[in-house]
């Protein structure tokens, strides 16, 4: 009984205070520093969320950001954004949290929603969103 009370104690606190208009506002004022700085956390937050569960493991955000985005043209960033959002998706199911977000809404909201400019804002918001569900339902049980 000791030794789960001190797995509990070590157990990192995740944030759960993402907005949209902290991240859209702050991302103005720091020059496009704290949207980076965000998606990073959101990468290493789904790591320590779901990864003893599914098995896999999200390449940092910034590895796919600085890196990997121009030397493949722009490909990298969407299929890092494809395979995290249906990982969100699939662990938000697995915790029994009724909230859809997956692929498809990368697809269908950040891809064809530029086109109506508005699409990517609604896509960050259901991403920022879904891992404020996912991080409160990790601190409350882990």
């Amino acid at each position: 009984m000791d030794q789960n009370n001190n797995t509990q104690q070590s157990r990192e606190v995740l944030v759960t205070n993402f907005t949209l208009l902290k991240f859209v506002f702050l991302g103005i004022i720091t020059l496009g520093i704290y949207p980076i700085v965000i998606m990073s956390k959101i990468s290493v937050y789904i790591n320590i969320i779901a990864g003893r569960y599914d098995g896999k493991k999200t390449m940092h955000y910034c590895l796919v950001f600085f890196l990997f985005s121009w030397l493949t043209f722009g490909i990298v960033p969407l299929v890092w954004y494809h395979r995290l959002s249906a990982r969100i998706g699939d662990e938000l199911n697995r915790r029994g949290i009724a909230y859809d977000f997956g692929a498809k809404t990368f697809w269908l909201w950040d891809i064809l929603g530029s086109l109506i400019i508005c699409g990517p804002f609604i896509y960050t918001h259901k991403l920022l969103t879904s891992m404020n569900m996912l991080a409160d339902s990790y601190n409350a049980r882990g």
